[in-house]
């Protein structure tokens, strides 16, 4: 890695937020590195809350026009982060193995949802602890060649990486809300509140 700039390692003064159901805690880091963190782990809580009180047959149904179903997304957007956070850790450009594999969009007969949450949740400990170990996010990475990307080797921070991971995830979450609106009604706005506590 080439760090140009270390970020400040300031506290940033906002109070931490109290993690949200279903998500990993993200660590209380200050500046810039937990302001990633925080916003991660809300955007895993939503994404999360998808799939709550499903069973494996639900997650793998189809409810629209679309190929995608609540455990294809969970499985893609876990083995993007996964691929995002490698190439940052590794600082050497190379495509993590099935980065650009079609499949990882669809859950597979021997799939259960249990355990696309399970491993969803240990590839958030990866990025945390990735995050935390970074000397600011300043860092600049090569990023692998893509079939859709220039011939020559393109460089991002460490900071825009974690931006784009953010981005997917805020994104595949919208689709997983359709998508469950479809099957049942339910939709993440609602399901927001705790089981439980009164809203």
């Amino acid at each position: 890695m080439n760090a140009h700039a270390p970020a400040s390692s300031g506290t940033s003064g906002t109070p931490s937020a109290a993690p949200a159901p279903g998500a990993v805690p993200p660590r209380d880091l200050p500046g810039e590195r937990g302001e990633f963190l925080r916003s991660m782990a809300e955007q895993r809580a939503n994404l999360l809350i998808t799939v709550r009180g499903l069973d494996d047959e639900q997650a793998a149904r189809r409810t629209t026009v679309s190929e995608l179903t609540l455990g294809g997304l969970l499985r893609h957007v876990t083995q993007g982060e996964r691929a995002w956070i490698r190439i940052l850790a590794d600082g050497e450009g190379r495509a993590p193995e099935g980065m650009f594999d079609m499949d990882q969009y669809r859950m597979r007969e021997e799939d259960t949802l249990a355990a696309l949450v399970a491993d969803y949740e240990a590839a958030a400990r990866v990025t945390e602890e990735t995050v935390a170990d970074l000397p600011g996010l300043d860092v600049t990475v090569p990023l692998p060649h893509s079939p859709w990307g220039p011939p020559e080797t393109v460089h991002w921070s460490a900071r825009r990486i974690l931006l784009h991971v953010v981005r997917e995830t805020a994104q595949h979450a919208g689709h997983a809300d359709m998508i469950r609106e479809a099957l049942d009604g339910a939709s993440t706005t609602a399901r927001m509140v705790p089981p439980g506590s009164a809203a």
